[in-house]
């Protein structure tokens, strides 16, 4: 039997490969599927064909380029979400090469469609003052300023993704010496990440004054919202927002003009290579696969730079004596200063 209907193949997509043979994350699965909603979006608006009537005769190469187009022209997404947004069409297509064998070509010709380009972007991050300032600003007081406190802690000394600190229960928690976050990043890697006796003492007050101790709530999340449930990426960034409006109070050169939440990734990563940590050890902590991703904190310290060409300078160039040093007269006018 014969099926021609985008919405029979996205369905199988989603609800059979993708988690049964591929075996991605919820966090994948949700990303494509935002992908897919604007693309039905895209065929509603400019071309005019409700998501009913779509057809997999509709994905062709020229079709899924205007796609790409109108995210960056009319939506204003930047290219690396350009990107993302193809990188899930080709999962979609190297899919559907086996399952509609009779349109390979026009599989082919939509995976040849090239990734964009883009220049990479400056890392922001704040200084060891900057996320200092940044930690005392919770009230610690109150159960909530206490839970920022040792969110934005663990944030910092695992150098974790938002999702991945939002994942986060009591469960992970290894609070007795020595003290490690177990971790479950990208592609369902786990990873174990050492903290310091210090963020080990403020998880520790944190989870006795949430009463987190309880057996039956050790896999209940670490950092709920105010009704309890899971915090999501846009409640965290919330969080961050508000401490960090009362930084630039203090002293707005502390805090980059473009400061989110992954920026306390960026800033761990950074003092980490600033202390002279091995960039092995780095690609560790943060879950890197390769150490090629882990050199971009290299590349983008200039400190670090300067120091090793100042270190490697040898000593070859001769002295130039100043003009000024030569005039008499003019060094006896100095002395006379004296």
């Amino acid at each position: 039997m014969k099926h021609e209907t985008l919405s029979y193949y996205l369905q199988k997509f989603f609800l059979e490969y993708l988690p049964g043979e591929r075996g991605v994350s919820t966090n994948t699965i949700s990303s494509y599927s935002d992908c897919f909603s604007l693309l039905l979006a895209f065929f509603g608006q400019k071309l005019s064909i409700k998501p009913e009537m779509l057809a997999t005769d509709h994905l062709t190469k020229d079709n899924v380029v205007q796609f790409l187009n109108w995210l960056e022209n009319e939506r204003h997404c930047m290219v690396s979400t350009r990107n993302v947004r193809l990188g899930a069409l080709h999962s979609f297509f190297r899919f559907m090469q086996y399952k509609d064998v009779s349109h390979l070509d026009q599989w082919n010709q939509a995976l040849s469609i090239p990734v964009k380009r883009c220049e990479s972007p400056n890392i922001s991050y704040m200084s060891v003052a900057g996320i200092k300032a940044l930690l005392g600003q919770p009230n610690q007081r109150t159960l909530q300023g206490l839970r920022d406190l040792a969110m934005l802690t663990c944030m910092y000394e695992t150098g974790a993704r938002v999702q991945e600190v939002c994942d986060l229960t009591r469960s992970r928690l290894h609070l007795e010496y020595p003290m490690t976050v177990r971790i479950y990043g990208k592609g369902r890697k786990e990873r174990i990440v050492p903290i310091s006796k210090e963020a080990g003492g403020i998880l520790l007050s944190y989870v006795a004054r949430a009463k987190l101790d309880d057996l039956a709530r050790w896999e209940q999340p670490l950092f709920p919202n105010r009704h309890g449930h899971r915090m999501t990426r846009s409640g965290v960034s919330y969080m961050l927002d508000k401490h960090l409006r009362k930084v630039r109070e203090l002293d707005p050169g502390l805090v980059p003009k473009t400061f989110t939440c992954h920026c306390i990734r960026h800033s761990r990563a950074m003092h980490l290579l600033q202390e002279g940590v091995n960039l092995v050890y780095i690609r560790d902590i943060l879950g890197h696969v390769h150490v090629e991703t882990t050199e971009m904190y290299a590349k983008a310290d200039s400190s670090l730079k300067r120091a090793a060409m100042e270190a490697s300078y040898p000593d070859i160039l001769p002295k130039v004596e100043a003009e000024w040093l030569k005039d008499s007269k003019l060094l006896d006018w100095l002395k006379t200063l004296s």
